[in-house]
């Protein structure tokens, strides 16, 4: 029986220009991104300039989580107490958990066999709010144009939520380029490593300039260098409360180094997710999600379907392959497992969403596996993990 040996949470280590820049943060001892010094405006303020010109954004702001950014995103936007804010049913807990934070109700949409935001039901459910909260969940971009238009025609405000899908395209824009605000992550396991962490970009200059104040600036928002003008900031600031959640020097000086290698990462994620892609293809029963072609997707990660197995046969295949050293993540249990959840079991949301409500969505989960694409990961790994998977599957069948 072959196994494989590495891990799947391992990540890459960081440039030796971090782990200098780091250094010589923890030497100072400035790590307080407000610490700075006439010369010096400090890494927080230098990494949302160097962001903000990698994004083609106007405007960038990094703080403490993404979940945090998408927080104070939807409270710069306007989300108020009691509004509905529309989000994708298939998401990660850190997303209606925002809403939840906010006081608002999460409005979930059903989710495509493709994994994206069902346009039908979006559509239908536009009246029940003004705005939307848009997962790129696991890298998979929506029809972008559609969704634009949709906006346009609703009134609608758009908040891209973009911790899986930096440095990916849709056409001639980068994933986050569409709201009027989005957000980006910095754990461990995106496409930006400082352990936790959170970017939010705006070129709007109201929206950008209440999310610096409510991540915690004080008075001392002219030390930021890509913001907008400190006469907005000052006259919004006594009016705007402080959710202290500002990234410190040393993470942000983690992160600066990892900038320039960003597009060079994201092809070598993509030369292993396409192999793996073609072998799991290649597999009788096995389906991926169709993807746009105007979407340049970034494969940090795979999903793929068995639509013909129940969920015992599901959990086979993920002990299986477990037993081999390949993790694969599951997302059709009934209570959340790990980073898995599903949306029936954030029981918080006005007292639980019944699966019957989003019967697409149980549908597409019900038989979807997800796997990490660790960069740590070669070619030959990827061949080997497909094998493996193969012959798992063999052996569930019989």
């Amino acid at each position: 029986m072959k196994r494989f040996q590495k891990s799947f949470l391992k990540q890459e280590p960081l440039p030796q220009r971090s782990i200098e820049w780091v250094t010589e943060v923890m030497t100072t001892g400035r790590l307080h991104r407000y610490d700075v010094t006439d010369d010096d405006p400090g890494h927080a303020a230098l990494l949302e300039q160097e962001f903000a010109v990698y994004q083609g954004s106007r405007f960038c702001l990094a703080v403490a989580s993404c979940g945090y950014a998408l927080y104070i995103a939807m409270l710069a936007a306007g989300v108020k107490p009691g509004d509905g804010v529309l989000c994708n049913a298939f998401t990660l807990a850190p997303v209606p958990g925002a809403i939840d934070n906010c006081g608002a109700k999460p409005i979930l949409v059903e989710t495509t066999r493709d994994l994206t935001i069902d346009l039908d039901d979006l559509r239908a459910k536009c009246g029940q709010a003004k705005f939307l909260l848009l997962s790129h969940m696991r890298g998979h971009l929506s029809d972008m144009d559609a969704i634009r238009d949709i906006c346009a025609e609703r009134s609608i405000t758009l908040i891209e939520d973009c911790a899986h899908s930096l440095g990916a395209w849709w056409g001639d824009k980068r994933s986050g380029g569409f709201g009027e605000v989005s957000c980006f992550s910095t754990q461990s396991y995106k496409h930006l490593n400082s352990g936790e962490g959170g970017l939010l970009v705006s070129d709007n200059e109201d929206i950008m300039a209440k999310a610096i104040l409510l991540s915690g600036s004080y008075m001392l928002f002219d030390r930021h260098l890509a913001a907008p003008d400190e006469n907005r900031m000052a006259e919004l600031a006594t009016m705007t409360p402080n959710y202290s959640g500002r990234m410190d020097n040393m993470r942000a000086a983690a992160l600066r180094a990892q900038i320039p290698n960003l597009d060079v990462n994201c092809a070598r994620w993509n030369e292993r997710y396409e192999v793996l892609a073609e072998g799991l293809q290649a597999i009788a029963g096995v389906r991926l999600p169709n993807r746009f072609a105007e979407e340049r997707y970034v494969g940090s990660s795979i999903q793929f379907c068995l639509p013909d197995y129940s969920q015992d046969q599901m959990t086979a295949v993920v002990q299986g392959c477990a037993e081999q050293g390949v993790e694969l993540k599951y997302f059709g249990y009934d209570e959340p497992r790990g980073y898995t959840s599903r949306f029936d079991s954030w029981r918080y949301l006005h007292h639980g969403i019944q699966p019957e409500t989003l019967p697409s969505t149980i549908r597409t989960l019900a038989t979807l596996l997800d796997m990490r694409v660790p960069l740590t990961f070669d070619i030959e790994d990827c061949h080997l993990i497909v094998e493996i998977i193969a012959d798992v599957l063999r052996q569930v069948d019989v």
